[in-house]
């Protein structure tokens, strides 16, 4: 399905991430792949092996010995993907296929749905982790919306993840995105610059995993975060609950929070020229221009590491 021009596709990201050369983290395997098969070898062309620009990466020692051993188990494997990414890096980016990898992973997202709708897993690090599973939806039956928000927020207060309750009228403008645009970048600040994320939606979850990890491990690329969405209380109570699981090794909860208030501020945005960037990215991906996310961030008072974070996704 994908041959030797889709090398242009992975320049477009491999770029990407040379644009903003040690800032971007090279994530080790998590819990559990984002999206099997997902990501073909072409596209996962990045090389680790004496490079100065890689060394200079504030992270590359904490990810060495996870790369030192993809090196030693595939050294015929590895020593392709530098050749590949060599090659990817002379491509222009306005050039690159991102519209056939938009595609692909729209194809793979429509897949994994009817499978996880197939067997009932929940696609999440937690098997089957619906409402009723943290809640005593009989008990709090009479309560009012407000009073089910209060209890939600206590119970997570002693957590270490985030929550929050979103109003139905709010989450109905982010899921209805969400089917036309199942994904997007996303862009951390860190104390030196900003690690990029991809978050991919499927159903009421929403999938992160970092840029240059799907990169590198391609269909073993792991979610390293997953934001739950509860619409159960959507009608009935007026509020959608939202909590997260994350990778504790690669996420802390400001962090999990910080991509959290992004999904509201470009999926729920009243802004048209906010949203139009998740629109570029999905449906016009030639167009699309990371520079555009990380000034949306920074105006928006979400792009200092140092900055808290408000109270809500």
């Amino acid at each position: 399905m994908w041959d030797g021009s889709d090398v242009k596709m992975a320049a477009a990201l491999v770029q990407m991430s040379c644009l903003y050369r040690g800032m971007l983290a090279v994530r080790a395997a998590g819990i559990r792949p984002l999206i099997p098969g997902l990501v073909p070898a072409q596209f996962r062309a990045f090389s680790v092996r004496k490079e100065p620009e890689l060394e200079e990466n504030p992270f590359f020692n904490k990810y060495q010995d996870k790369i030192q051993k993809l090196r030693s188990v595939k050294p015929q494997e590895f020593k392709t993907r530098l050749e590949q990414r060599h090659e990817a890096k002379k491509e222009v980016l306005g050039q690159s296929k991102q519209a056939e990898f938009i595609r692909v992973m729209e194809q793979e997202l429509e897949k994994r749905d009817k499978m996880a709708a197939g067997d009932g897993a929940s696609g999440g690090f937690t098997k089957d982790k619906t409402l009723g599973s943290i809640l005593n939806l009989e008990m709090i039956k009479n309560m009012t919306g407000e009073e089910i928000s209060e209890l939600w927020m206590k119970y997570y207060s002693t957590k270490d993840t985030i929550s929050a309750v979103v109003p139905t009228q709010i989450y109905d403008v982010i899921f209805s995105r969400s089917q036309s645009c199942q994904m997007f970048l996303y862009a951390l600040p860190q104390k030196e610059g900003y690690e990029f994320f991809l978050g991919q939606w499927s159903g009421h979850e929403l999938h992160f995993s970092s840029l240059i990890n799907v990169q590198t491990l391609g269909e073993n690329a792991p979610s390293q975060m997953i934001l739950y969405h509860y619409p159960d209380l959507r009608e009935e109570k007026g509020i959608v609950l939202v909590t997260a699981e994350m990778d504790p090794k690669f996420i802390t909860v400001h962090q999990a929070q910080c991509l959290a208030n992004q999904v509201q501020l470009f999926y729920g945005t009243q802004r048209q020229e906010t949203y139009r960037l998740v629109e570029t990215f999905n449906h016009r991906p030639a167009d699309f221009k990371h520079m555009l996310v990380i000034a949306e961030l920074e105006q928006s008072g979400l792009g200092s590491p140092a900055a808290t974070p408000p109270g809500s996704p």
